[in-house]
Order: structure tokens, then C-alpha cells, then sequence
């Protein structure tokens, strides 16, 4: 009891080092294994498998922003080397799919493992313009570099005098919905050069699966070399409109 109290009684940044400092010694040694998909395309569901099989997950929370801020910065060694990333022995969300990161990955860390699941890219684009979080991010500088619109960003910068970066609302929006080709256009090059990738260059360390395929989570357990219940399933993440995994 002695001990909870203390526990009780330390800051919350400190609560957050102790935790991670004890997290540590059990991902040394361990193989790393990165969800690298497209957000909209399974990873929490790819999360919530991985930390039922007793690896420890990075999952979306305040450590994934402060990656996401370092990657835009090319600041890799900074994550690699924190004690929140070496705490971990699996990532799903973000900044692991961010472009051409998966390259740095691989060859940052030899023995890794990764995860890409698709789907069909018209049910994933729905599934994109019906998410709030990601409506949110149109007029976010670093969503539109990642997709590529940076064109656009720019010009609501230098031509919109009542344009606001990071800022949603109906009258100050960089166009979204009408931008489905392209869209379309970035997620299938991406997942292509993921593919090709890791072909010519590391084969037997990327697994690929459609979303919809029933035997995914049986075949990922091969991959993994895991014992998974055959009856095993899992569904996350689901989107008002009963989208499928996200």
C-alpha cells in the first residue's frame, strides 16, 4: 500500500518513464514488427491481434504525435533511440506508414517484420471522407504532404487571405470529397511500391493481405510463427457507417 500511495502521488510524466522503463527489458532482443498499411486499413485490428498474442503494441496515442513530428523532421535516431519507442516491440498507426519510411525501417532494423493490409480502394476512400479524425486533417500541412496535395495547401496559403491552416470548417476547407481519383491514385502507388519493395529487396519479411479475406489473421500467425485459435476474430474500429476494419 506504502508503495501505491507514492505511485499516486508522482507527477504524470514520471508515472509515464517508470512505466516504459519497466516495459523495456521485455521487448530486448525481440524482433520489431511495424504495421506499415495505410490508416483506414485494419491496423488497430492488426493492433488489438498482436497485443492478444502477448506482443507489447504501440498503439495511436500521445507517443505516435510526437513521432509523427520527428519523422516530419527526419529526425529517425531521436525515435529509435527514445525509451517510449524502445519499450515496444510492435507499431501500428502512425508514423510507421508515412512515405517511404518503411525503406529507413527495414534497414534500420534488419530482423523486422511487417504488416501492410489493403482493401478495395473505393471502400477505402469511403471509409476515409466518413471518418471525422481524418476530415479534421485536410488543412493539416502534413496530411497533404502525405497524400500529395501540398499544391493545394499552398495555394489556399498564398491566394486565401481567410485561409487558416490546421483549421476545419465548412467555408475554410481545402477540397476533399471531390478528390477521390487522387486519393485513390496515392493509396494504390503506395501499397505497389511497399510491394515491390520488399520483393526485390527483403521477401520474406512482409506479409500482405486483403482485408477481407477470412484465413488473414490464420496466415498472419504463420508469418509470425504464432499459435492462433481457429475461431479467432477480431473487428475494430468499426465507423458509424459499419465500415469494415480500420
Amino acid at each position: 500500500m506504502f508503495l501505491e500511495d507514492i505511485k499516486k502521488k508522482l507527477p504524470a510524466p514520471f508515472k509515464d518513464f517508470l512505466k516504459y522503463l519497466y516495459s523495456w527489458p521485455r521487448t530486448i532482443g525481440r524482433p520489431k514488427i511495424f504495421c506499415i498499411s495505410m490508416q483506414r486499413n485494419g491496423t488497430t485490428s492488426v493492433g488489438v491481434f498482436l497485443k492478444d498474442h502477448g506482443y507489447k503494441v504501440a498503439s495511436y496515442g500521445a507517443h505516435s504525435k510526437h513521432w509523427s513530428s520527428l519523422w516530419y523532421k527526419g529526425d529517425y535516431e531521436r525515435i529509435f533511440h527514445s525509451l517510449k519507442f524502445k519499450s515496444f516491440q510492435a507499431y501500428e498507426d502512425n508514423p510507421w506508414w508515412f512515405p517511404d519510411f518503411y525503406r529507413v525501417l527495414n534497414y534500420r532494423f534488419p530482423n523486422a517484420k511487417f504488416i501492410l493490409m489493403y482493401r478495395d480502394s473505393n471502400k477505402w476512400f469511403d471509409s476515409m471522407i466518413n471518418h471525422t479524425s481524418i476530415r479534421k486533417l485536410i488543412n493539416n500541412y502534413e496530411h497533404n504532404k502525405i497524400y500529395r496535395k501540398l499544391d493545394l495547401f499552398y495555394e489556399k496559403c498564398d491566394n486565401d487571405p481567410s485561409f487558416q491552416p490546421n483549421k476545419y470548417d465548412n467555408a475554410n476547407c481545402i477540397s476533399f470529397d471531390d478528390k477521390r481519383e487522387h486519393y485513390i491514385k496515392v493509396y494504390e502507388e503506395y501499397n505497389r511500391e511497399v510491394v515491390e519493395y520488399f520483393k526485390r529487396y527483403a521477401p520474406n519479411k512482409l506479409f500482405v493481405s486483403q482485408l477481407t479475406d477470412k484465413e488473414k489473421w490464420k496466415n498472419l500467425s504463420q508469418f509470425l510463427q504464432i499459435k492462433v485459435a481457429t475461431d479467432y476474430e477480431v473487428h475494430a474500429n468499426k465507423t458509424q457507417k459499419k465500415e469494415t476494419v480500420s
